[in-house]
């Protein structure tokens, strides 16, 4: 009776090692990929020189081994997210939503133009701003608000503010934002179809830390931003 029970006791043991030691390996292989990723991601926003085609690979390597961390610990991942987003971020590269890939034969690359986004988590209800600039003037800047779910990663937002020259400024409901954004490029033409539902548009996102964030828009277009040093 004893020999059976130590025979069959070793294998539970060994087992249970295995799977311990496979779970630390994946852990390692994780973060590993996660910052070869970043690595890259942060010379991209910096220099704008890395290849597009590998900035795309490393955005998707960085969404997949993330949201494996986010699996592991939710909590811990997403308020990590949290305490890093409040800041401005410059738009560095977008895939655009795959609506645009589409017609643009899934060609991706730098945005072209000084966009610049905007959170602030510290107060409530959290601030978001979106804009495109000219030096330093908007020439067009959408203000709202947003939530953060947690569980999901997922950043849900509105916009009810228009702001033209940095002078004139327009109350509107967010169906009509949503549509002047999906038509300045700042939106995607998903956002229009979300409004009509009475949805919120929103980001699944990936990423945020003292250098660079990244997300997935909800039209499917991966985007990475840098942060403006204030």
């Amino acid at each position: 009776g004893i020999a059976s029970t130590t025979a069959f006791t070793q294998p539970q043991s060994f087992t249970s090692t295995r799977r311990s030691s496979f779970l630390a390996s994946t852990t390692a292989t994780s973060d590993t990929e996660i910052e070869e990723a970043k690595s890259l991601l942060c010379r991209a926003a910096e220099t704008k020189l890395e290849n597009p085609d590998r900035v795309l690979d490393a955005l998707e390597s960085l969404e997949k081994n993330c949201k494996r961390k986010h699996k592991d610990n939710p909590a811990e991942f997403s308020k990590d997210i949290l305490d890093n987003i409040s800041g401005e971020w410059r738009l560095i590269f977008t895939t655009g939503t795959k609506e645009r890939q589409k017609k643009s034969g899934g060609r991706v690359n730098y945005f072209p133009l000084k966009a610049i986004q905007t959170f602030d988590a510290t107060v409530e209800p959290k601030v978001i701003e979106n804009g495109i600039f000219a030096w330093d003037v908007p020439l067009i800047r959408f203000s709202g608000d947003f939530d953060f779910d947690e569980r999901k990663r997922k950043l849900e937002f509105d916009f009810d503010l228009i702001e033209i020259f940095g002078l004139i400024k327009i109350k509107l409901g967010r169906k009509e934002v949503a549509k002047i954004g999906a038509s300045t490029g700042l939106g995607s033409a998903n956002n229009e179809k979300l409004a009509d539902n009475g949805r919120r548009a929103f980001f699944d996102w990936i990423s945020a830390d003292e250098n660079i964030a990244t997300a997935r828009g909800g039209g499917g277009g991966l985007a990475l931003w840098k942060r403006i040093d204030e």
